[in-house]
């Protein structure tokens, strides 16, 4: 053994020092070697040492040793954690209402639930994010935009909806003590295009927004050269120009602002993913088959570990976006109870930055092309962003998040140039892939209660707009949970119900 001591190399790194033995104790307190910590010395009698100077440097260098000594993990207090803890808060053993989502839809709803029970120490709600570092998040991924030009009135109140509460964002986000929030609201109206043979469908679609409330110009191909004089406009029979309570805002900050207010009004948070594995059928096990059921526990499956925390609950909210149908494809769910299947899917889709100095200036709109390629400004020096959603034939694989460049060049690129000249000289400077939650029925969002899963709520499935519709579509939400009916807007129709009856809603809207 003393063989192989002697031969072994130094301690491995991240190996922890045992303690010095006790006549080692002065060099580590900085007492002299040869003192042996006492007043008497080589040479007599010493003079009482200097407490306070020597015990200052001595405890400075213990810390570095153990600071350099000591393995760390994490970011624990204090840069230590065991190993195989989850980063962030364990999962509680309970809650009223468990949020399957930490997105911005999640978190509004966390947010209105808390706002519309009116109690710090009431309902205790817990939000569960599949990705706390949001590096995946389809909310800051987005292209971040609000637009009231759709062709379904549900998604026009949403619209309204929320842009009052953008205007207003620190009337209900506003956390005492803290700076006032600032989501960098850019109006910039969204332009549609259509060709002759879209023309009669975009015009239907603006009387429809007007009658709801939305100001939206129709322009001619004269109008939108005159007043876009960058444009081509040859192929164009009219195009669609939103006057108000349109533009571009940053998404990192409004889902933090809700996360934020959310959490100062007692909301709990944690990571892991989500798998509900116990509902409790409403009939006898033996006899009929059940008709409805309730969840009673949600198993959270936490980071870096092995773990699965039960949490008992009353109410669940299927707020996972991208991943909300695999959330009702458990193994502990009756499977009989979860269908009609909820239609979501994830799909992958590319943006794109390119620079081109000659490009349109301060009053280029959003612009939605007739072949759904779009772009718009990426801050004022000629910087621009867009894509195009692939056909359906050629979906990309969404198993990760690389972006595909040739589709650039290929797909994106081409109509844009011919639509703006000055394209045809761009310069691309990069791109990302983001998570889109596709509704493959109608591609409108899923809100309100499960039709046979008795306490589970669903608030997804909105197709490229749940970042401007979250406002809206937690407080509906809230309201069925808390006050049991939707008091400010009426969604009914974007319920399960059609679903069920195989009854789609269309939607000409979808960018």
């Amino acid at each position: 053994m003393a063989a192989a001591a002697a031969a072994a190399p130094g301690p491995a790194p991240h190996t922890r020092r045992t303690a010095p033995p006790c006549s080692d104790l002065g060099r580590w307190w900085g007492v002299p070697e040869g003192t042996g910590g006492s007043k008497e010395g080589v040479g007599g009698p010493q003079p009482p040492p200097n407490i306070a100077a020597e015990l200052g440097p001595g405890l400075k260098r213990l810390g570095q040793t153990l600071k350099d000594e000591l393995p760390s993990w994490g970011d624990g207090w204090g840069g230590l954690d065991p190993p195989g803890t989850p980063p962030g808060p364990r999962p509680p053993e309970e809650a009223d209402v468990v949020v399957v989502g930490g997105g911005v839809v999640g978190w509004s709803v966390a947010y209105w639930l808390k706002a519309l029970e009116g109690q710090r120490h009431g309902m205790k709600v817990l939000v569960v994010a599949r990705d706390p570092t949001y590096s995946r998040a389809s909310t800051v991924l987005s292209v971040g935009g609000i637009r009231q030009q759709f062709s379904l009135p549900e998604n026009i109140h949403m619209s309204r909806f929320s842009a009052s509460f953008l205007r207003n964002i620190n009337e209900y986000l506003g956390v005492p003590n803290e700076p006032p929030i600032d989501i960098q609201f850019q109006p910039s109206g969204y332009l549609f295009l259509a060709p002759p043979e879209g023309a009669a469908g975009l015009e239907a679609t603006v009387r429809l927004q007007r009658e709801e409330g939305a100001q939206v110009a129709l322009l001619s191909p004269t109008q939108l050269k005159g007043k876009f004089p960058w444009m081509a406009t040859e192929d164009v029979a009219v195009g669609s120009y939103g006057l108000e309570d349109e533009g571009l805002f940053d998404p990192w900050t409004l889902v933090n602002a809700f996360r934020r207010k959310a959490t100062s009004l007692g909301v709990h948070s944690c990571s892991g993913e989500v798998f509900v594995t116990s509902a409790e059928d409403m009939m006898p096990r033996h006899g009929p088959a059940p008709l409805s059921a309730r969840i009673k526990y949600v198993h959270i499956h936490m980071p870096d570990s092995r773990e699965y925390q039960p949490v008992s609950c009353a109410i669940v909210v299927n707020g996972a976006g991208a991943w909300a149908g695999e959330l009702l494809e458990g193994p502990g769910l009756p499977g009989g109870l979860c269908q009609p299947p909820l239609p979501i899917q994830p799909r992958k889709r590319y943006v794109y930055t390119w620079h081109c100095p000659d490009g349109p200036g301060l009053s280029c709109p959003f612009l939605i092309d007739t072949c759904g390629a779009y772009f718009r400004r990426d801050g004022i020096a000629g910087n621009y962003l867009g894509g195009m959603s692939p056909p359906e034939e050629e979906e990309p694989d969404p198993s990760d998040l690389s972006a595909d460049d040739g589709f650039f060049q290929e797909r994106v690129w081409p109509p844009l140039a011919r639509r703006v000249p000055a394209f045809e000289s761009l310069r691309p400077r990069g791109s990302w892939a983001g998570y889109y939650e596709h509704n493959a029925f109608d591609r409108n969002g899923v809100l309100g209660p499960h039709p046979q899963l008795e306490n589970l709520f669903t608030a997804a499935g909105f197709s490229g707009h749940g970042l401007q519709h979250a406002p809206a579509a937690g407080r509906a939400v809230a309201e069925l949970v808390v006050r049991g009916r939707y008091e400010s807007l009426d969604l009914r129709r974007l319920g399960w119900r059609r679903l069920v009856e195989g009854q789609p809603l269309a939607e000409g809207g979808v960018v």
